[in-house]
């Protein structure tokens, strides 16, 4: 189901708690409204969707995929400085982001994965994490 995006800096800037298996319905819906708004938005975390709960889900390429609970296991030593919106903010912020990561989640069935994101899809993934603890970027 495609739902609105949040846009109050309050509930945003709350952290999320982690997804039980029950959960699995706000990840879809997350998709769903991720799918909605391809034109303008590469990920979203479940607050976006007014759901306070550690999930994200990330577009790369033409793929969609949802994490529960996602830990980030292993990065890059360095960072570097980027540029980044966001759907539910106005304007551009600086962020320091890691050229790759290594994160652990849970996939839609609740089984736990383990992937290495790079590049820009590791921005993605990192300003999605920021979300989900309640930064605001």
């Amino acid at each position: 189901m495609i739902r609105d995006i949040v846009r109050d800096t309050f509930f945003l800037s709350q952290p999320s708690v982690p997804a039980e298996r029950n959960d699995v319905a706000i990840a879809e819906d997350l998709v769903d409204t991720l799918k909605a708004n391809a034109d303008r938005c590469v990920g979203l975390a479940a607050n976006m969707i007014g759901e306070r709960k550690c999930i994200i889900a990330i577009r790369v390429g033409h793929a969609y995929l949802a994490m529960l609970n996602p830990v980030v296991v292993r990065h890059a030593k360095e960072s570097y400085e980027v540029r980044e919106g966001c759907l539910s903010l106005a304007g551009e912020r600086s962020a320091q982001r890691y050229a790759w990561l290594e994160v652990e989640y849970r996939d839609l069935k609740f089984r736990k994965k383990r992937q290495v994101f790079r590049d820009f899809p590791a921005e993605i993934v990192q300003h999605e994490l920021d979300h989900c603890a309640g930064i605001l970027i």
